[in-house]
């Protein structure tokens, strides 16, 4: 307080110093004044002035065109409203002012009613938040009861612990899109609304390598979105994140949004962990943060364009890195999974290998080998062409041939654009579902299933042998006890080589019961082995 009173007291002084001036000042004022006063009594008594901005020529206010007036204004024009059940319809009215539709809020000012705005209101009643239970192992208090109970044979305590997503819905069947790590592990799904209304979700299919989920809730509860494409995007135009960040930390229903711009597209990222394919995903600028995974990226025109799935942050949250799955793709795997409960996935025979240069920023991508019988075989492709292009888009490494294929789909058609000795070629290939889903599965003891490894299985799992049993299931407990896992190769069983999976399979039930097994496995290019009883 005494630092204040000096500060008055000396602003006190100055103004008594200027004592002396202040009849000029007055006057001076008094001069100033005189022609204000007179033109603002022209616009009060509605003279001849000149109609300003907010007036009218006879003096009256205009005021700014309302929801009604612009929707009024778009119905005169005969520009009709996409409808719900056509999501793919393009908007008729993206030229000129922008018009509110169904769900926009009402009131306002064309001003403030902004194509992120109108895009925004278009999306947001489809848009849900998604409750996950999973059953997890209960954390011990390193007591001594803890450590002999843990140890002992009885099933040790679980926890139901809950995590957050979002999603959105793509039809009025009461179909969901989300992403496959929100919903990976669920013991129960449950899906909150815009309004509030809680519904249980039943999981339709899920695809860990595209990080894609289908829902499902009873139909006609949740209106669709409408859907664009991500065939034809733009770097530099406007994109919308919708979602709902860290869950209820806001205790609200409703989804949140945040707006940026289209960073870039066709980005190949390689996932630190797990078996997620992200690439050629959308980049954007616009914030996504925990709990946004499974919301959609929106474009200006209030179209889904993208699943928001990811995020480059050294602080876990928003560093204006995120990246969306195109919804091109996320449709189609939508589909395979609504249809077949599983994504089949496309295999033409080639093993592709990158070429690194330290001079370029991109690789080749040469043909390692080429699978007898295959498309890419009966194509003409042979070993050693460089794969330049598929479906017209460039190959600047594998990831890139590989999405092209899964972008494609199985038992379609792909022109691939390859240089060989200098000399351009073209061929089109057919594409096949992967030969290790299709082999004859065998359960050579319960929990473990095999089959025999081929020539086409050897490609395309880019294997370094050419025979023996793959590992294509095992339960916890059978991996736990003998130390394999899914995408082992049994090549040998006591010594004993094991050309296929009924080879394996009469091995087992050779030495059950009578001595232990000793197994040679390939895994990743090394030989292992290990030791374990069958009963």
């Amino acid at each position: 307080m005494a630092q204040l009173r000096r500060a008055i007291g000396r602003n006190h002084e100055a103004v008594s110093r200027e004592k002396p001036n202040r009849r000029l000042w007055a006057l001076v004022a008094l001069l100033l004044a005189f022609p204000a006063g007179l033109a603002l009594g022209g616009l009060l008594s509605g003279g001849n002035s000149p109609p300003g901005r907010d007036q009218s020529a006879t003096g009256e206010p205009v005021a700014g065109p309302s929801f009604a007036s612009l929707a009024a204004r778009r119905e005169s024009s005969g520009v009709a409203e996409p409808g719900a059940d056509e999501p793919g319809k393009a908007d008729a009215s993206a030229d000129g002012p922008v018009t509110p539709q169904e769900g926009d809020p009402p009131g306002g000012n064309s001003r403030r009613f902004t194509a992120i705005v109108a895009a925004a209101n278009r999306v947001i009643p489809s848009v849900v938040s998604i409750t996950v239970l999973r059953s997890v192992q209960r954390v011990g208090f390193g007591s001594l009861f803890e450590e002999f109970w843990n140890r002992s044979p009885f099933p040790r305590g679980t926890q139901r612990q809950p995590s957050l997503g979002s999603g959105f819905a793509i039809d009025s069947r009461g179909y969901l899109l989300t992403n496959e790590h929100v919903v990976a592990g669920s013991d129960s799904i449950v899906v909150t609304d815009a309004e509030g209304r809680v519904y249980d979700a039943e999981l339709v299919g899920s695809d860990e390598l595209s990080d894609i989920a289908v829902l499902r809730v009873e139909g006609g509860r949740i209106p669709p979105a409408p859907l664009g494409t991500s065939s034809d995007l733009v770097v530099g135009e406007p994109a919308i994140a919708i979602g709902n960040p860290f869950g209820y930390l806001l205790n609200n229903a409703e989804a949140t949004v945040t707006s940026g711009v289209i960073s870039g597209v066709g980005r190949d990222i390689r996932a630190e962990q797990g078996e997620t394919l992200l690439a050629d995903m959308v980049q954007t600028d616009a914030s996504i943060n925990p709990g946004n995974s499974g919301g959609p990226l929106v474009n200006a025109d209030g179209r889904v364009i993208g699943v928001n799935s990811s995020i480059f942050s050294r602080s876990g949250g928003s560093e204006g890195l995120g990246f969306a799955i195109p919804i091109d793709r996320a449709v189609r795997i939508a589909d395979e999974l609504r249809e077949f409960g599983r994504i089949r996935r496309p295999y033409v025979g080639v093993d592709p290998v990158a070429m690194r240069s330290d001079t370029t920023l991109f690789s080749r991508t040469l043909i390692r080998r080429v699978a007898p019988g295959s498309p890419a075989e009966r194509a003409g492709l042979r070993e050693g062409d460089q794969l330049v292009a598929i479906s017209n888009r460039p190959i600047n490494s594998p990831l890139d041939w590989e999405v092209g294929l899964l972008d494609a789909g199985v038992r379609a058609d792909v022109e691939v654009t390859y240089n060989r000795d200098g000399r351009v070629g073209r061929a089109t290939l057919h594409i096949e579902e992967l030969p290790s889903e299709q082999a004859e599965r065998l359960e050579v003891v319960a929990g473990l299933e095999l089959i025999t490894v081929t020539p086409q299985i050897a490609v395309e799992r880019r294997l370094g042998v050419e025979a023996g049993a793959m590992v294509v299931g095992i339960s916890g407990q059978n991996a736990a006890v003998t130390g394999m896992r899914e995408g082992d190769v049994i090549v040998e069983v006591n010594r004993r080589k094991v050309k296929t999976a009924e080879d394996a399979d009469d091995l087992f039930q050779y030495y059950a019961g009578r001595s232990r097994i000793r197994v040679t496995l390939y895994r990743n290019g090394r030989s292992y082995y290990t030791t374990f009883y069958v009963r």
